[in-house]
């Protein structure tokens, strides 16, 4: 068996050659395979760090690849390793308005609210008020809220719902203290005067509450003007795998007038829901006129196969 067959016992120095593609050859789901394997080995920070902190090093070389889905998937895990060797290359990535796509550093930007970096906290607030592009000045104001809120008395006294994910998110869930309704949480959703922290936190509550009713709230926000909030719904209707947001999914999937970003979400969000009516629709777009999109339908199939095989948990970027 080679070593991209099992790359769930390839060397340190293997993984790296498998995720930058060092052969030329390698299947870009099996690029996916090895990143998550390096971000598991990148997250060891505190029982082992200097392999951890080869292994970050060794995720941030992809940023140096063309394709554009690997390396916002690169810059997510960087994010969820909570390592802060991480956080210099993420901000190299923000910084690099002519090199890196809006789709890659949106990515870094919330990577780094991920991470808690305070020490970026100057460069966020500067990209916050400067970028050009709607979508990074969204994240970078998120960053900012999360890091402040994880900094704060705030983050030590509310009650939150025990999530049954492991990512960092955005936003933390809105707190129990207060018994919001689904109604509520709704209305908070998609109330465009209200802080944009905030919707966040509303949307991350509905998806721990988890129910039928929850989802269909959610696909309310499908309907926002920014693609990052849209975006983001998808995210969680991946993590959520629940079959009733597949209508939604596919509708916005199929519309062409849609940002990359939020279609391209959409197509790893039914992969991970993999259910028998997703498989046909997956294969049409894995030969979508767009690359982001297409790619992401073809590594969505990747995690049909493994999600229908039990053989391995994907954890896609937001």
């Amino acid at each position: 068996m080679s070593v991209e067959q099992d790359v769930d016992n390839a060397t340190l120095e293997q993984l790296r050659d498998i995720l930058i593609n060092k052969s030329g050859d390698v299947k870009l789901a099996v690029r996916f395979r090895a990143l998550f394997n390096l971000k598991s080995i990148g997250s060891e920070f505190k029982e082992d760090p200097e392999r951890a902190n080869t292994a970050v090093k060794y995720i941030g070389e992809c940023f140096r690849d063309d394709s554009e889905l690997l390396k916002h998937e690169v810059a997510y895990v960087l994010g969820q390793t909570k390592n802060l060797a991480g956080a210099q290359i993420l901000r190299d990535v923000l910084i690099d308005e002519q090199g890196q796509q809006c789709m890659v550093r949106h990515e870094a930007a919330e990577a780094l609210g991920a991470l808690n970096d305070v020490e970026s906290l100057p460069l966020l607030e500067k990209y916050f008020k400067n970028d050009p592009l709607l979508e990074i000045r969204q994240t970078c104001e998120l960053a900012i809220e999360r890091i402040k809120w994880e900094t704060s008395e705030k983050a030590n006294t509310e009650k939150l719902q025990e999530s049954a994910y492991s990512s960092i998110d955005p936003a933390p869930p809105l707190a129990l203290d207060q018994d919001y309704k689904i109604e509520k949480l709704t209305k908070i959703l998609n109330d465009q005067s209200t802080p944009l922290f905030e919707r966040y936190r509303a949307m991350f509550r509905l998806r721990d509450i988890g129910s039928d009713e929850a989802c269909l709230a959610l696909a309310t926000g499908f309907d926002d003007p920014s693609a990052l909030f849209k975006h983001e719904i998808a995210y969680v209707f991946g993590q959520l795998s629940n079959p009733v947001t597949v209508p939604s999914l596919v509708k916005v999937l199929k519309n062409e007038t849609e940002a990359p970003m939020v279609r391209h979400e959409a197509a790893e969000a039914l992969g991970s829901i993999a259910t028998d009516d997703v498989l046909p629709i997956l294969q049409d777009f894995a030969k979508d006129s767009d690359e982001v999109v297409r790619d992401s339908a073809i590594v969505a199939l990747d995690m049909y196969e493994y999600e229908n095989s039990n053989e391995l948990e994907y954890a896609t970027a937001a």
